[in-house]
């Protein structure tokens, strides 16, 4: 018999009943150190004061009202968005995937009104931007698009790093090339600077329009507001969420005023997208995560972080292979299989996130302690002794 919940997760056997800081809390007591942060969405980690008291302030004034009417949070975030980065507006969703489909329509929106027919998407294989129908079709995955029928077309994939492939697949019908500046889901595979410069100025060259998709690698997570800064580069459209609302559903599309250009009233929208309550918490995080100090704290525990895990993965060469990744999007290359590590590590009360290419994430909290970062490593070096252990009974 099919559960009540549909069981398209295969969920660990664990409930949480509080969150406290980097750690989750089970009905029994049971601490967790929450190394995944929901998939980099808890960017405070749980329960943080401040975002507590903006959802309880707005919640006891607003929580709905609908976009036909102006939404005074809504301005006050997407303002706030514009200054702190390349966008001149901002549109915002629930989720990752809403801003995924947007972003798509926006970039062929755009080149409709310029007559032109461009439509078709560039994107990378390893990629991951939502579980829609669009979004699927835009990764090129089979095992997330086999048995869903036509998915929606104009998507050309290609071979992650493979720069010949690249340019061979803009043409004269490319309106847009979609990126993630570092592959999550693809086992935190960070696209090198000079790639990006190359990718903006090939885009330059075609006319075609650079998307980034930050919704995992954004909002502080590498020591920056947002991945793209590193390269000194800027795209034309970007995608944004997890941990713009902290823990709460909130997401955005920002984009140039060019870009943007095609999408006028009633070619978007959402009914929820932009409420009071999201946007209220939304802007409570900018306060914390786009101060210069807080990013540079960010910086300085990544570098303590990551050394640890160096030194983790000369300790255990038979476990781990190397670290990827930047500032707090990190990730444990394994060499023993990344299901047996997660599990071992859930046993020493250590939550990490599995990816692709055999690779565990480490997403913790922007502003997770440096206790707790002992405490991770301890636990990590426990996990891979375990893992070892198992593997010569």
């Amino acid at each position: 018999m099919i559960p009540s919940i549909l069981p398209t997760y295969n969920r660990a056997p664990l409930s949480f009943v509080r969150g406290e800081g980097s750690w989750l809390v089970e009905a029994d007591g049971s601490r967790y150190l929450d190394l995944g942060a929901g998939i980099a969405v808890n960017a405070l980690g749980h329960a943080h004061p401040a975002l507590v008291e903006a959802v309880t302030r707005q919640a006891q004034a607003l929580w709905h009202v609908s976009n036909l009417y102006e939404i005074p949070q809504q301005r006050e975030l997407a303002d706030r968005l514009v200054d702190a980065t390349f966008a001149d507006t901002v549109f915002f969703t629930n989720s990752g995937t809403e801003a995924c489909e947007l972003a798509v329509k926006m970039a062929r929106k755009y080149w409709y009104e310029a007559g032109e027919e461009r439509h078709e998407i560039v994107t990378f294989a390893g990629a991951f931007h939502g579980r829609s129908t669009a979004a699927i079709a835009a990764a090129g995955s089979e095992k997330m698009t086999k048995g869903f029928g036509p998915l929606m077309p104009g998507f050309v994939n290609v071979p992650w790093g493979d720069h010949h492939g690249t340019r061979a697949a803009i043409t004269d019908r490319t309106a847009a090339v979609l990126i993630e500046p570092i592959q999550g889901e693809g086992g935190i595979r960070q696209v090198p600077d000079q790639c990006l410069k190359g990718l903006r100025e090939l885009c330059d060259d075609t006319g075609a329009l650079m998307i980034f998709d930050e919704v995992q690698c954004g909002m502080g997570r590498t020591g920056r507001l947002f991945a793209h800064e590193w390269a000194g580069v800027t795209p034309d459209i970007m995608m944004i969420a997890k941990g713009i609302g902290g823990g709460f559903p909130l997401g955005a599309v920002l984009a140039t005023e060019r870009a943007a250009r095609g999408m006028t009233a009633g070619t978007h929208g959402s009914t929820y997208g932009g409420n009071p309550l999201a946007c209220a918490v939304g802007s409570a995080l900018m306060d914390i995560v786009s101060d210069p100090d807080f990013l540079a704290d960010v910086l300085r525990k990544a570098g303590l972080f990551r050394q640890r895990l160096e030194g983790l993965v000369a300790a255990h060469p038979d476990v781990f292979e190397e670290v990827r990744g930047s500032g707090l999007m990190l990730g444990l290359k394994c060499r023993a299989p990344v299901a047996e590590v997660v599990s071992a590590a859930r046993d020493a009360h250590l939550l990490l996130v599995p990816a692709a290419e055999n690779t565990a994430r480490i997403l913790p909290p922007l502003n997770i302690s440096e206790e707790d970062i002992g405490q991770a490593l301890e636990r990590l070096d426990r996990t891979a002794t375990t893992v070892k252990a198992d593997a010569a009974a």
